[in-house]
Formats: C-alpha cells, structure tokens, sequence
C-alpha cells in the first residue's frame, strides 16, 4: 500500500535501558499483523534486536529501523538502545525521527539514560509522547513515575490515560481523551471499552478538562471555542494537542504493559492521529541556505542517518526521503563527494527483514545495498537540483585507547576493519597519531570499547591489543641562554667545518626585538605541532655566509622535533644566531647544520627546560547528591576547578585537568554518579608539568632509550 506525506509517521522508540522499547515495537508489530506472534528478548528471537551481539547481551547495542500500518496510516519505528555509550545511535535516529516516544519504567520512572536522552529531544526540538510501561507489574507506580516525568519536562507533562484496576481485579486503563475505560483480559490483546466507573469519574473529569486547557492553549481558534463553549471536542482537542507538541509546549502520557499487549492499539491510534508527520515539521534550511519543504512535487532529495553492514550482504544504508519521490534505478547525486549513486532495488524495513519497493515518497525511510561512496550524514539529491543538508553532529569521544593488530600481518585488515566501524558508528573515531606513531580508537565509554573489540573479531576476524595511549607532550625554555659549538671533521680530502654562536630565549607574543643585538633577519615559524620558533640573524662582518643561514635553522628544527629531554617537540622559542666561523674551503651545509643543531642543544638545556603537557578543558555535569565525590576525585586528577554553576537538577563544573589525568575518567564519574553524569572535554593550552611529575618522566624515557 502506498502512503502520502500526511499518513506517515516516523518515531523514535528512546528510554533508559531495560525500560521496554524492544518489547513494545514487538507488540505493535503483532497487534497490526505484521508478524505471527511476539518473540521475546530473552527468547532472543525479536524482529528489532537481531545481530548477535544484541541476542548475547540481551538488549539492544544498535537503532533497528521497523514499520508498521495502522487504520491506512504508516507508522516508522526506531528502536534505540538505552546505554549512552550508543548515544550515537539516540542521535542518529533522533535526525530522521518526527516524533520521540519515550518509554519509562512504572516501577522505576524517569532514569538516567531518560534524562540524558531528553537533551538531545530538546536540542533537535522533537515532539515527544512519553509512554509509562509495565503498568501491570506489582511494584509498578504510576503516579510517582508520572511525577518524575514532570520533574523532567515541567508541567506540560499532561495525562491522557492512567492505569486503574478493577473490583474484579482487572487490569484497564482510563483515557481521558476519549472519556473511557478500556478492560484487559489476562492475555492482554483487544480491550473491552467500558463507561468510566462512578468511583473514578470525578478524577477522570478534573483530568479531562486539564487537558481540554492545555488543548485550547495552543490554538487561538481553539481557545475562543473553548470560552464560548466551555469545553472542546475530541477532534478539537486532538488539533490543539498537535500543536502543543509541535511546540514543545505539550508532552502526552500514555500508560502500557508492552510485555502482556495492554495498550498498544490505542497508543498507535494516537500515533496516527495525533503525532505529528513529516510534513508537519518545520521545513529544513540546506546548508546552502534554501529552504526544503516534506513534499511529495519536490525535487527528489535524502538524507542518509545510518549505515550497517551486514554479513553476506555488504553495506546497507539508511535514509529518509526528505523531498520528492524517489525510485529503484534513480540516479542521485552525492554533493560532498561529486559522485552520482545508482540507487538500485529500494527497500523497506523490519529488522533485517527488507521488502522491495518500487517508489518511497517525501517523509518515509528505507534503505539500499552496497552504495559506492556514500556514508552516514550524506545528502543524495537531483543532479539537476543538488542539495545538502546539515550532517549529524556527533558528541567527541570520552574514552580513548591506542590499538594495533596482535599480529604484524593483520595491522591492514585491522584498519579497514576500523574503517567499516567508524562508518557503521561514526562515535568511534579513528585516528593516527603521527607524533606518538600509534593508532587511536575512541569511544563513549568501555561499553562502547568492548562492542568495538565483539566486532572486530567477530565481524571481521580480526585480534586487536587496546592499551593506554601515550601522551603528546611539549619542551620549552625558562630562561635565555647562550651556546656555542663547532663542528671540524677532517678525513682527507675536503672536510667540514662549521662554527655557530648562539642565544636562545623564551618566546611570546608581542615580545620586543632582542637587546645588544643587530636584527638583519627575522622569519618566524608557525611549528607543525604548535608554538612558534622566531629564527633571528644577527651575523655581522660575515662571519657566517647568509646562505649557511637556512642549514643552522634546518639543525636546530630537527632538534626542536625531537627535544633532548623526553624527544617530544619543543616550542616557543626565539634563536638569536649572532656569531661564528666559516672556513674557506671545508665550510659547508652539513657542517652548520650540525654545528646549529649541537649549539641549540647545549643552550636548551642550560636554559631551565620546561616539560609541558596538554590540559583539558572538562565541563561536567552531575546531580547535586555527588557533587562532593566528584569534586575530590577531580582534585585527585590535579584539576583546577573554574567555576560550579546550577543547571536544572544538576551542577555543573568546569575545570581545566592534565590529560594524563583524564584516562578512563568516563568510567569513574559513571560509578561515581550511579550513571548519572556526563562530561565533555576539548584541548585547551599547554602548561608546565610539575617538577616531580617532570623527573619521573625524564627517567621513564631514558629508560624506554635503554631498553629500545
């Protein structure tokens, strides 16, 4: 059957883990009949978590895109995982989603992955249905997870329905949208609908006209209907509860038991009805600027939110058709990479059950196999009309290891295995370390790690070795110095002399020219890995030949490169080369560039080195109850604490901390915080080591020198 733009409604299943997002996507699937019964997680045999490692975990590690049709509506379903070690995927999902359902445990409430998760739904301004499941449960408590939901989002949280029981001990659930009570048998499945008992009426009515507010609220139509008639319609109310979600202005509660099928109909009739479609939303801006309306008469364009590849199968990627139609065999552009794309065989999906399709038009999702160049973020678009749109921002790693291969021949299929990785999940970034001459992988947290690892022996047979990255640190001076060396080889023949008198100093910006000293000359270098060298010709009487110049430079930048305390680059410094000597015949390059090089090295070291290392600048976020463990934990790191703000339930602590001190922190603020903070973390400056820390590191690398 095919779906217009108005009857297709895309939704992201999000919520904690183990809050039951799986578990419902599965009975939506059975109570429209797209598959015979309902598979359990445990059985590991669902539709959504089919890869081995979600069947060996028993949860969800990646987001499953589903489908399925509802009274002539066409509901997309993604399933995403709980952890927020797979943030990226919530992200991913959230991009293409027109509507985040948010499942939370009746017996636990809003938890931690919810609230993380509620950041990400206000920065991409989702409409949002929050879904409270296992209903049923005994230790299932409605009205405190409801209260959790408005500690969350305010008041704007508003009941639709809430769970009752019944004398005879039934489970039901009472919608104040529709005015009834729906009664379950034991089974679950389809409800018998029932007037709303005596007993409960009064409440049912104060709830009912709390919503008919907040309807009325958002519509100026709606609410002179409301003064005139005192009360507004189903579908009046239906209308207002629309907009107030498009404006983030009004949050739904549903109640459900996903696991015994209580509910689910009824929550996909609001789906249908009430959520918003792709075409409700705010139309995108391209990063051109030009605005693209969800329509079906548009110019065909997509968007791609993910890419998986998949055993026997190859590269399968995800996209949602953003405008126009698009067809199996359309050739679409790719503007980041000039290349055109033959789509192929269109598919929709259920897991990794795909069915071919001839067309997709604006606002549906689906996939195709084995593109040539595209990946995750990309646009495909009319070659005649090309357009891209903004990609995906993805939060910067919080863990980082080096890795390489076990075995030196697999050091190849390890990097095109990573590869593969980072274009499945691009929250594992990879990058090679050319300073430290070391492959880095990096992730949201150890979880993350291990699935990293699961993958690349499972998936791609390769042993990979993940060990604790070296340290990028700098070398720099304290004070000035002066130095000389003179360099005299003979050996018959030609030989080499070369003669260089030099002064070094700390370098800064806006610095004076040297004093006591001619400037002839004075270039200065923006160094490859960060600082200057300020090189200074002060030579008079031509003791040195200007064109010796450049080889004493050429010296002392392969000494800067590799410093003499720890070989790790030097910089922010000034030379201020001011004497020596040539000889006649013997004075060559290769004799002042070692004479440059020897005399820099004998001013560095009598000029106070300094060791630096790189400092982080850390904002972290974490509730109010561990604010004290994690302060003294940051102390322990040798952090510098900036400043503590309030932001909503939580503080917030900005702190400048040594890199060295960094590793494996997302692990202890996870224990340190039950789960519940999150950090992020950018380079900010070099700073002086301290001088115990210096000694130590000087010792470790004489040693490394010793044993190489």
């Amino acid at each position: 059957m095919k779906y217009d733009d108005k009857h297709i409604k895309n939704v992201a299943f999000v919520g904690s883990h183990h809050s039951g997002k799986t578990t419902l996507a599965e009975t939506m699937l059975f109570e429209a009949g797209l598959i015979p019964r309902r598979g359990r997680v445990e059985d590991k045999n669902t539709v959504s978590d089919f890869h081995e490692i979600e069947k060996e975990r028993q949860g969800s590690v990646f987001a499953t895109p589903l489908h399925t049709e509802w009274r002539n509506y066409k509901i997309n379903i993604i399933d995403t995982p709980g952890l927020d070690d797979f943030i990226g995927e919530v992200i991913s999902s959230m991009r293409v989603a027109d509507t985040a359902l948010m499942v939370v445990n009746a017996q636990h409430g809003v938890e931690v992955g919810t609230e993380i998760i509620w950041d990400y739904i206000q920065r991409f301004h989702r409409p949002t249905v929050f879904v409270v499941n296992q209903m049923d449960h005994p230790d299932a408590d409605f009205e405190k997870a409801f209260q959790s939901i408005v500690d969350l989002v305010g008041k704007n949280a508003i009941k639709i329905q809430y769970p009752y029981k019944t004398p005879d001990g039934k489970q039901a659930i009472i919608d104040v949208l529709k005015m009834k009570m729906y009664v379950f048998g034991p089974e679950g499945g389809k409800p018998e609908k029932h007037p709303i008992p005596d007993e409960e009426k009064e409440k049912a009515e104060q709830l009912h006209n709390e919503l008919v507010e907040k309807a009325a609220e958002n519509d100026e139509e709606l609410m002179e209907l409301f003064f005139e008639k005192g009360t507004l319609s189903e579908d009046e109310m239906k209308i207002g509860i629309k907009k107030g979600m498009l404006n983030l202005e009004l949050f739904p509660v549903f109640t459900v038991s996903a696991l015994n099928n209580m509910g689910s109909g009824r929550l996909m009739g609001f789906i249908d009805n009430v959520a918003p479609s792709a075409s409700d939303m705010e139309a995108e801006m391209t990063m051109e600027g030009e605005i693209v309306e969800t329509k079906p008469d548009g110019h065909p364009s997509l968007f791609v939110y993910k890419t998986f590849y998949e055993p026997n199968v190859g590269k399968v990627t995800y996209f949602k058709v953003k405008s126009g139609k698009v067809k199996s065999g359309d050739k679409l552009l790719n503007p980041r990479t000039g290349e055109t794309e033959n789509l192929g065989q269109l598919y929709i999906v259920n897991g990794k059950k795909r069915e071919p399709v001839d067309e997709l038009t604006a606002g549906d999702l689906g996939a195709v196999i084995k593109l040539k160049s595209t990946e995750t973020s990309d646009t495909l678009s009319d070659p005649e009309h090309p357009v891209r749109y903004n990609p995906i921002r993805f939060p910067e790693p919080r863990l980082r290891k080096a890795v390489k291969a076990t075995s030196k021949n697999e050091e190849e299929k390890l990097q095109d295995a990573l590869k593969r990785i980072h274009s499945q999940d691009p929250t594992v970034v990879i990058k090679y370390d050319r300073e430290m001459k070391q492959q880095l992988v990096g992730t949201q947290g150890e979880l993350h790690l291990q699935i990293v690892d699961w993958l690349l022996k499972k998936d791609f047979g390769v042993q990979a070795e993940f060990t604790k990255p070296k340290i990028s640190y700098r070398e720099t001076i304290q004070r000035p110095a002066t130095a000389s060396y003179r360099h005299k080889k003979q050996s018959g023949g030609a030989g080499q002399f070369g003669e260089v008198h030099l002064k070094i100093e700390p370098y800064y910006e806006g610095m004076p020219d040297p004093e006591g000293f001619p400037v002839r000359g004075m270039e200065e270098d923006e160094l490859p890995w960060g600082g200057k060298l300020v090189f200074v010709n002060s030579i008079v009487g031509g003791v040195i030949d200007a064109r010796f110049l450049p080889s004493i430079k050429k010296g002392i930048l392969e000494v800067m490169e590799s410093g003499p305390m720890t070989s790790s680059p030097v910089r922010d410094i000034r030379v201020i080369v001011y004497d020596g000597k040539m000889h006649p015949v013997d004075s060559n390059d290769i004799s002042f560039k070692i004479a440059g090089a020897q005399a820099f090295k004998k001013a560095f070291m009598d000029a106070n080195p300094k060791l630096l290392e790189p400092i982080m600048d850390v904002e972290v976020k974490v509730p109010e109850d561990a604010l004290g463990n994690v302060m003294t934990d940051l102390q322990g790191r040798r952090a510098i604490i900036m400043g503590i703000d309030s932001a909503g339930k939580y503080q917030k602590i900005t702190a400048k901390v040594p890199l060295a001190e960094m590793y494996r922190y997302s692990t202890t603020l996870r224990s340190l915080t039950q789960g519940r903070g999150t950090f992020t973390s950018k380079f900010d400056s070099y700073q002086p080591v301290p001088s115990n820390i210096q000694e130590e590191l000087i010792k470790q690398h004489q040693a490394e020198k010793e044993n190489a």
